[in-house]
């Protein structure tokens, strides 16, 4: 099979864990207290409504966005509920859940909800300070780049800062880790941990390149609007949010599909460069988990999942 050829997944990293997601199915993997690695499973549910948008440029962009916080919503809540809990006190976990239908609902509402509150915070501040620099950068083409600058320190130090956490740090080398999977399966080698750690912890269709291309692409489509008075400004970012993230999305895959090609290849490197920072060196223990979570959604969505080997807490979907 030609590399080109070769199927696209997908994936994130989780507290002491990683999710890869596949056409109909999802699983993450994590490292258990005694470390032993558990599995999470969450089948993809398909509507017609929104298969159609997805086939719409620019508007499939807003749609993935959106599955993907309310998916990666439910996988990152089995992470943090039983990484650190003993498989044996796992009923501790599940005394007085709620009911599927409501826990549902409120995992992927609160996934929307925090993406949509960071990108706010990251949108709107940066507004305020540029403002405060007006007397000195008073054109509007000066007003958008003190902007976009504001937001791009904003942004790095953010990520800097939390990867100082030790929490933070190990989710970045998982991070790094599925990458590292990822791309051993585009180059069609073997995945053996030894094959998959020769690997870079880099990708072009990362959601940190993502991240970054909001950032450029937003610069230019704020060009396009006043930037006064100041109230017209902030309703104005708000509104073309959904503009930003749709042209975002269409950008990363155009420099997805480019990167076999020289010279335009280098159209994706700023966003591989702030992988830097979004991702880390795993260790081999770090890694079998990525492979483990990897070899399993290849079999569930090979195979299927039957409902006697599904767990509980893998039966919700959305």
């Amino acid at each position: 099979m030609k590399k080109s050829q070769v199927p696209a997944y997908g994936g994130q990293a989780v507290v002491e864990g990683v999710m890869f997601g596949g056409k109909s199915q999802t699983v993450t993997a994590i490292r258990r207290k005694d470390q032993s690695i558990d599995y999470f499973y969450l089948p993809r549910k398909s509507y017609p409504v929104l298969q159609k948008l997805k086939k719409v440029p620019f508007l499939r962009g807003i749609i993935a966005i959106i599955e993907a916080s309310a998916n990666g919503s439910q996988h990152l809540n089995f992470s943090s509920e039983r990484f650190n809990v003993d498989p044996l006190e796992d009923d501790k976990i599940s005394e007085e859940k709620p009911s599927k239908a409501t826990m549902v609902l409120s995992v992927a509402a609160l996934g929307v909800l925090s993406f949509l509150f960071g990108k706010f915070i990251f949108t709107l501040v940066p507004v305020f300070l540029a403002s405060l620099l007006s007397p000195v950068f008073s054109s509007p083409v000066s007003q958008i780049l003190i902007e976009g600058l504001f937001k791009l320190l904003l942004l790095i130090g953010y990520i800097f800062f939390v990867s100082l956490t030790p929490i933070v740090k190990r989710v970045f080398q998982y991070h790094g880790a599925e990458h590292k999977v990822i791309n051993a399966y585009e180059n069609q080698l073997e995945l053996t941990v030894e094959n998959v750690q020769a690997q870079t912890r880099l990708h072009y269709r990362c959601g940190s390149s993502f991240i970054l291309f909001t950032v450029v692409v937003g610069v230019f489509i704020y060009l396009l609007v006043p930037v006064n008075p100041l109230w017209l400004r902030l309703v104005d970012r708000i509104l073309l949010i959904p503009v930003v993230l749709g042209v975002s999305f269409e950008v990363l895959q155009v420099t997805n599909k480019l990167r076999n090609v020289p010279v335009l290849r280098f159209l994706g490197y700023p966003g591989l460069w702030l992988q830097l920072l979004t991702t880390k060196e795993p260790d081999n223990d770090q890694v079998e988990v990525a492979i483990a979570s990897f070899n399993e959604l290849l079999r569930v969505e090979k195979e299927g999942l039957p409902s006697a080997e599904m767990p509980e807490s893998s039966s919700i979907s959305i």
